[in-house]
């Protein structure tokens, strides 16, 4: 008789010893590996099994076989004795595997079929699923009344979205079929309202910009549509140069013409989201640094010559000690000097070999004719002394922006005092800031404009300095060798700094002491708009109403306000400041009589100290426009003469091959460095700007954004 079946490798040796010593020889054994692994069925690992045929004599030794083997969990199988038997059972299995192949087959090709079918539908269903889950969870958030037959949210809602909530809730009512109509209630709350500021896809840009800083307060002066000028100008100030503006405003707008196509849209590198989402504002940066590169009159560093030079040359060659002598042995090439005709009457040409460098003397008639008409003469980028005339220019012009754009912050306060009706803090706060900024800094830049139009080439050599005045202002002092720039200075000087001075105080006790002198009883302020939303539902809970009609319900909340908001775009706002007054009322509230005085006094220490010393340091950050720039138009000059000049002088007439890949070294020198670069230290710059030195003269920023019930963009419709 026989015995099949299979066993584990690891079993095989202690099975056949097992085996030999039970039945004592009166078996033969064959073991033979499978020539594929096959799956455990038990634990679903990969075994090569082991067959074994055992042939034995006797019942009892074929009891004790079969004993062992399930003793070693060997999976037997049946073995018939005779030939034909076997015969019978090998074609019945080899059709019971095709029958079984066919059927895995058809399976496998049904399955595939209704994995296409579900495919096409998955995306439908995903979004249903996720749909149905940010319903629910929203309604999850809503409370029963007393009978458990209505459900009540309580929302935010803008003033003039009210009308689009109430009938959207009157279409759902009718939709779902209900009997009772959802009604929309406005309650009074003292909580601070979300801010809901309405972009588009262009303000979208700068509006971020602005909500990094902080997330405007309840009704606060937005500076995000002020930004869309103020920013891409600062930053043009120190990336000023056609060619680089032109590049970047050309790159911008590829952007923007193909803003709908989804490959753009739905890349996966973060850094090209980035620059995409500021497409409009790298659009304007790009046009903005076109403009202030024609004032610099700067392209890749090479200054262009769009309107005749103001200077003369030929007039200064022709009434001055700089002529040639024709019997001279060293003789100029008259050429070499446009418009230089060699006089009759001439001096002798040692000046000439002697002074490398001529000086134009613009005391002399004919040679200065006049401002040039728009931006920088050309001249100066032949002259040695470039540098002194641009840093002395690019300096004053950094002082006067700085200072202009800090009074403008200062200004846009007004508008949240007036909003907020907080009139005693324009006399009280706004008055004395302006005192303070204008009596110091802004004499400052009267006497930068007074020395331009006061001071020409004719007495430029007893031209006061400015720098000095400003410290003797300081010190009540006058210094005989720095002549005043006009009658009674030292005078006005006094008074400005006795009123900068006073200003001081008054900034500092003014708002504390007028608090604390209100005796009026503490009122509540305006409450803001809340929405109460009760709808008709079911007594079995929110999750056991597919169907409900509160499922369109709190689908639509947004942020409200009462009031209608100070700037177009701007719909309500919270605000929550370092005092409790700011925290209840946004930042700007009228009624504080139940502070504490000390915890006033100490918030408006803290703000008068840092705006007396900001206006020192922020005027002396601005300084960073004419560093930028200065650095911006060197390292495009060193770019080009280490590149492009020495393609041009060293290599001859074999130049035109060799310059095709000095230019392209060039173009990725200036894209890598000056655009990439270059164009995002600028921007850093610019944005520190903004928010240190612009935002902070007058913006709170201690709100928080309405997060509104809404299916994310990529989840379909």
């Amino acid at each position: 008789s026989f015995v099949a079946g299979v066993i584990h490798p690891w079993r095989v040796s202690a099975f056949e010893r097992l085996l030999w010593r039970a039945c004592r020889g009166y078996l033969v054994a064959s073991f033979v590996e499978m020539p594929e692994p096959m799956e455990d069925p038990a634990t679903g690992e990969s075994i090569t099994w082991v067959i074994f045929l055992i042939s034995y004599w006797g019942e009892q030794i074929g009891q004790k076989i079969r004993k062992i083997s399930d003793c070693f969990h060997c999976h037997v199988y049946p073995y018939p004795e005779s030939e034909a038997s076997r015969a019978d059972t090998m074609s019945g299995l080899h059709s019971q595997i095709q029958d079984l192949s066919v059927v895995l087959e058809e399976t496998e090709q049904y399955l595939a079929q209704v994995l296409d079918k579900v495919a096409l539908a998955l995306p439908t269903w995903r979004v249903q699923v996720q749909k149905m889950k940010a319903i629910y969870l929203v309604l999850n958030q809503c409370s029963f009344d007393v009978t458990e037959k209505c459900l009540i949210a309580e929302v935010w809602c803008p003033v003039r979205d009210l009308t689009q909530v109430q009938d959207a809730l009157r279409q759902g009512s009718y939709k779902s079929g209900s009997s009772v109509e959802c009604f929309v209630q406005r309650i009074p709350t003292s909580e601070s309202p979300p801010t809901l500021i309405r972009t588009n896809k262009f303000t979208a840009g700068f509006q971020s910009i602005v909500d990094a800083y902080g997330v405007a307060s309840y009704q606060e002066v937005n500076p995000a549509p002020y930004a869309i000028i103020t920013f891409p100008f600062i930053f043009a100030v120190m990336f000023g140069d056609v060619g680089h503006g032109l590049l970047m405003f050309l790159f911008a707008l590829w952007m923007v013409l193909y803003e709908n196509s989804p490959s753009l849209r739905q890349a996966s590198n973060e850094i090209w989201l980035t620059f995409f989402e500021g497409r409009y504002l790298i659009l304007l940066m790009g046009a903005f640094s076109i403009y202030t590169g024609f004032i610099y009159n700067e392209c890749f560093s090479k200054a262009t010559v769009i309107f005749p030079s103001a200077w003369s040359v030929a007039t200064m060659a022709n009434h001055s000690s700089w002529r040639w002598d024709p019997n001279s042995p060293v003789t100029p090439n008259p050429r070499s000097l446009p418009g230089v005709t060699p006089p009759r009457s001439a001096h002798s040409s040692a000046y000439l070999a002697t002074h490398p460098s001529l000086t134009l003397d613009p005391n002399v008639t004919g040679v200065f004719q006049g401002p040039y008409p728009f931006g920088i003469d050309p001249i100066w980028s032949l002259a040695t002394n470039h540098l002194n005339f641009l840093n002395s220019f690019k300096m004053k012009m950094s002082v006067v922006l700085g200072i202009v754009h800090m009074g403008f912050g200062v200004l846009l306060g007004v508008f949240n005092h007036l909003h907020f009706q907080q009139r005693h803090r324009l006399v009280l706060e706004f008055l004395p800031e302006m005192v303070f900024l204008l009596a110091l800094f802004g004499y400052l830049v009267f006497l930068i404009f007074y020395k331009w139009i006061t001071f020409s080439a004719a007495n430029s050599l007893v031209a006061p300095s400015i720098l000095i005045h400003f410290i003797d202002m300081f010190l009540f002092t006058s210094n005989a060798g720095n002549l005043p720039l006009y009658q009674g200075q030292v005078p006005v000087q006094t008074v400005l700094v006795v009123l900068a001075l006073a200003s001081v105080p008054v900034l500092l006790l003014g708002t504390p002491l007028y608090l604390c002198c209100r005796r009026r009883a503490p009122r509540t302020g305006r409450p803001a708009v809340r929405l109460e939303v009760t709808v008709p539902g079911g007594s079995a809970g929110v999750g056991a109403q597919p169907g409900l009609t509160a499922a369109a319900v709190p689908t639509q909340p947004v942020a409200a306000g009462e009031q209608e908001p100070l700037l177009e775009g701007q719909e309500a706002g919270n605000s929550v400041n370092a005092t409790k007054e700011d925290v209840e009322s946004g930042g700007h509230s009228p009624d504080a009589e139940h502070l504490d005085f000390a915890e006033v006094f100490m918030h408006q220490a803290i703000h008068t100290i840092e705006y007396c010393l900001g206006c020192v340091s922020n005027t002396a950050s601005y300084l960073r426009l004419w560093a930028l720039s200065l650095a911006h138009a060197q390292l495009s000059e060193v770019l080009w003469t280490m590149v492009m000049r020495n393609g041009f002088v060293r290599l001859s007439y074999a130049g035109g091959v060799v310059l095709v890949p000095v230019f392209a070294a060039f173009a990725v020198l200036t894209v890598a460095i000056l655009l990439v670069m270059e164009g995002l230290s600028a921007f850093l710059h610019a944005l520190r700007l903004h928010w240190v030195e612009f935002q902070n003269k007058f913006y709170v920023g201690a709100g928080y954004k309405l997060c509104p019930f809404a299916f994310a963009p990529d989840a379909g419709e």
